[in-house]
């Protein structure tokens, strides 16, 4: 499915002064079950428009796979909502547990936060990319004004993949995490680098959404919203550069200031 105009809602707008009859966009929401090796394993409410990355860069992100080259085959039923995926691992799915919290092996003081598939797969970021604040300034106008879904509807989040002063490539969706597992499966099935890539975000920063950066590599997350106080105690721990509240010519720099510029003046 592609990012098509939707059909319009009848909605009644009041103005504080008079009232009118609008056809209005909304937001389409979909639901989508993966079924891996022939077992039903999750079903994700999404949007419905790049569904196979949305579903590979889910399995990353649960530890399921570590790159696209274990994924045997992979097929959308988009009329019924199924995802069907084989893999050439065997999953005990008796022994899968992706909800309980664990205390990892290392001494990072968020560690006791993370859930079981989080301590395989969450990596500690060693970038050396290093950002303006003019270019941090830039990315965020760039994302807002290519938002054409959001402009529309007002219900979706978008991801991007950049580099310097350009956004690489562009993902939505009405849920954040989706958006972002969507930047993942983009980045996994293209064999893409991240070393000097980064992600303009514009959601909230939470712990989850700190944890999908981890695992995709970015050394530095830009986002126009707020962070929470555990995903800035895991950026701090992992490594990763935490920009929050970026809007207009402000912004807040949380964690690993070393790869903005002006932070060393």
């Amino acid at each position: 499915m592609s990012d098509t105009k939707q059909d319009g809602w009848e909605t009644i707008r009041f103005d504080g002064v008079s009232k009118t009859v609008i056809d209005e966009e909304i937001a389409s929401e979909f639901a989508l079950t993966i079924v891996l090796n022939g077992e039903e394993f999750a079903t994700m409410v999404c949007s419905p428009n790049d569904l196979q990355e949305l579903v590979i860069g889910f399995l990353a992100s649960e530890g399921i796979i570590r790159t696209f080259a274990e994924v045997k085959t992979i097929s959308l039923d988009e009329a019924m909502g199924f995802a069907y995926v084989e893999i050439y691992k065997q999953i005990d799915f008796m022994q899968q547990d992706h909800s309980k919290r664990v205390i990892g092996s290392c001494c990072g003081k968020s560690r006791q936060f993370y859930f079981k598939s989080d301590v395989k797969t969450a990596k500690t970021i060693t970038s050396t990319i290093s950002l303006s604040v003019t270019q941090c300034y830039h990315l965020m106008k760039k994302l807002q004004a290519s938002s054409e879904q959001f402009k529309r509807t007002g219900g979706v989040h978008n991801a991007a993949l950049a580099r310097k002063d350009e956004l690489l490539t562009i993902r939505t969706d009405i849920g954040r995490h989706n958006a972002l597992d969507k930047i993942y499966g983009h980045l996994l099935q293209n064999q893409i680098p991240v070393k000097d890539k980064f992600i303009v975000f514009s959601g909230r920063i939470s712990s989850e959404v700190l944890l999908k950066i981890s695992k995709i590599g970015a050394g530095i997350l830009l986002s126009k919203s707020a962070p929470t106080d555990l995903a800035l105690k895991l950026a701090d721990d992992l490594g990763i550069t935490v920009i929050g509240f970026a809007r207009g010519n402000k912004m807040n720099v949380y964690t690993h200031p070393e790869r903005i510029l002006e932070a060393h003046i």
